[in-house]
């Protein structure tokens, strides 16, 4: 009953997804872009679900049942810093979108100030392809856990199962189709994360019950900062909640989200679209800790069995939800909450493709192979070899997403911030701050000091260093091109 529920969920997505063909025409634009005419509610509900991917389901339940209140210190830091981040640039993307005539996020950098920094767009595409396809490799990874946890199948059968649905849907569909699903799996994970919060709390006795439980956990259970924040003295809760506040921020250079506001019908409506998605994310992201603080509970009372969450030996908190689930919901109710976790995932990796595939069939290929044929025929290969990343791969959902989310945001998002404030560095200028941004968060991470902070911050605040350098020193300024305005 339980795969019977969930199957039915999976064919009602790809449904969904099929019926965008009904409406779409056979241009790029079109399938990279959606035509630029996508409602408010739409772009909220799919941006905020292509956010909140496997590893809000699978990877933030795991880190709160690891960690506690720490998690929800990280969400605020998290939501904040999207927030402001997002109020800087969304409109001013979606402006610049359609007066540079951009279909993909290298693009748009390339051509903010009606500049043509061929450079910069491909060395900004090689980047977005190869984290993209590793950021879509963890999220049918997190598929592949969640079936594993509920059926015993192999991790390697969900894989392919998100896999081809993406393949199916994505391929005949484009951007709209993704749009389409993502908002009708976003109504789906929510109610999957209420159905299993309520659950939990009615398993150990209601809220009062619950609120004394977790008090009881450990020391540390119920403190707003880690033991490893706490011991660095104050200096520690500051940076934990800056980092963090950045890591949100670094939403606005995640190409997968912000192509939703290029697609947005008028810039008028990005401001409706956020109110769609900052009350989704703010709602599920709460249910989401929630949940992963009662499944320790429930598990330190032996309620659910904690072997369940034991991998080779060593605990495995990213299967808390789905144990969680086949032990204590009826069969229709964890085929919902599996669907709901597999949604997460599918809803972000058919967005991570799709964006991966346009910066290779438009950025980084010549001009005469632009066109409908060649985007679909990429987005075949790069879902083939997202695949074939998370068949072989061995980190976990959580790190594979925090080390594309935080190169991504760094490397595009601090060039954003300077465009976004008025700044017109020229190409050698800009190409350094995505260069710059990008080894800074790739050291920080390999020197293990994001245990501490994000590495988006540090990353950030390099690439800025090398735009002032580069005004100072009078190499930073480039007008637009004859003919053009700046933005």
């Amino acid at each position: 009953m339980v795969l019977a529920s969930f199957i039915g969920f999976m064919l009602l997505f790809l449904l969904i997804g099929f019926a965008s063909v009904l409406v779409r025409s056979r241009s790029q634009a079109d399938y990279l872009l959606a035509g630029s005419g996508v409602a408010p509610s739409l772009t909220g509900l799919s941006a905020v679900a292509t956010n909140n991917s496997g590893f809000m389901f699978i990877g933030v339940i795991g880190y709160t049942y690891a960690t506690g209140l720490p998690a929800f210190t990280m969400m605020v830091g998290w939501i904040l810093g999207d927030w402001m981040a997002s109020t800087l640039v969304a409109r001013r993307i979606r402006e610049t979108a359609e007066k540079r005539d951009s279909l993909t996020f290298p693009e748009l950098l390339a051509n903010w100030n009606g500049t043509e920094f061929k450079v910069l767009k491909t060395v900004a595409a090689v980047i977005a392809v190869v984290l993209l396809g590793v950021y879509a490799a963890a999220q049918f990874k997190a598929g592949g856990k969640a079936l594993h946890a509920l059926f015993d199948w192999d991790t390697r059968t969900g894989a392919i199962i998100g896999a081809v649905m993406v393949l199916f849907y994505g391929f005949s569909g484009g951007l709209r189709a993704s749009i389409w699903t993502d908002a009708a799996q976003s109504v789906v994970m929510i109610v999957a994360m209420t159905v299993m919060l309520w659950t939990a709390v009615y398993m150990v006795g209601g809220w009062e019950a619950a609120w004394t439980g977790l008090h009881g956990v450990s020391d540390h259970f119920f403190r707003f900062f880690s033991e490893a924040s706490l011991a660095l003295g104050w200096q520690g809760p500051v940076l934990f909640l800056v980092g963090w506040t950045f890591a949100g921020a670094a939403v606005i250079g995640q190409p997968h989200v912000m192509v939703r506001f290029m697609a947005v019908a008028n810039p008028r409506s990005v401001r409706r679209a956020r109110c769609y998605y900052y009350a989704w994310f703010i709602t599920f992201y709460t249910l989401a800790v929630g949940v992963g603080m009662m499944a320790r509970l429930l598990m330190d009372q032996g309620v659910v069995d904690p072997s369940l969450v034991m991998n080779a030996g060593k605990l495995d908190a990213e299967l808390a939800l789905p144990v969680m689930a086949q032990e204590l919901l009826p069969d229709v109710a964890t085929g919902l909450v599996l669907a709901g976790l597999f949604a997460a995932t599918i809803s972000t990796v058919d967005s991570l493709i799709l964006s991966c595939s346009a910066c290779l069939s438009r950025d980084l290929m010549p001009s005469r192979w632009h066109g409908y044929g060649t985007a679909r025929v990429i987005t075949l290969l790069v879902v083939v070899a997202s695949l074939g990343i998370a068949l072989f791969a061995n980190e976990n959902v959580f790190d594979l997403v925090l080390f594309a989310w935080g190169i991504l945001g760094a490397s595009f998002g601090s060039l954003l911030v300077v465009y976004a404030l008025g700044g017109r560095p020229g190409e050698p200028v800009a190409v350094s701050m995505v260069v710059a941004a990008t080894v800074v968060a790739v050291g920080w991470r390999l020197a293990g000091l994001n245990a501490t902070m994000s590495e988006v911050f540090p990353a950030m605040v390099a690439a800025w260093l090398v735009f002032a350098m580069g005004h100072l020193t009078g190499s930073g300024e480039r007008r637009p091109l004859e003919g053009s305005q700046g933005q």
